[in-house]
């Protein structure tokens, strides 16, 4: 009898992003594995801790910039994210972490698995 060594899996913390199309057209273009680097203007990269609070920044705020909102879930390593304090950036579900820009490829790297697109907006008619 043999004993096998089973690769451990990091436990996963899910995170939401909404996007509009040029950084959404970004993260298709590192097959669904990375974000972009922030622009200067963009000092930090957040992602948020619920979906609804996601779909609230697409529909009401990606839409009107831009014509069209996104969101995106994805996994990253829960032990990586713990670096993160959570941030409360308005009510009590209004959760983000603050990823500094410069920090952004390293939070990269502990994706785990694709950045997946799971909700579209566009102006209603």
């Amino acid at each position: 009898m043999t004993s096998e060594s089973v690769p451990m899996t990091p436990l996963t913390t899910t995170l939401w992003r909404p996007t509009g199309p040029e950084e959404l057209a970004l993260v298709e273009a590192a097959d669904w594995r990375a974000w972009p680097p922030r622009l200067p203007e963009q000092p930090i990269f957040y992602p948020v801790l619920n979906e609804d609070y996601a779909i609230r920044i697409a529909r009401d705020w990606n839409v009107p910039a831009s014509g069209v909102g996104y969101v995106t879930r994805f996994e990253v390593d829960t032990a990586f994210l713990a670096r993160y304090p959570v941030q409360q950036a308005g009510g009590r579900t209004i959760l983000e972490l603050w990823v500094p820009a410069e920090e952004l490829a390293e939070f990269n790297r502990h994706i785990v698995g694709r950045i997946e697109l799971v909700h579209e907006f566009r102006p209603q008619p």
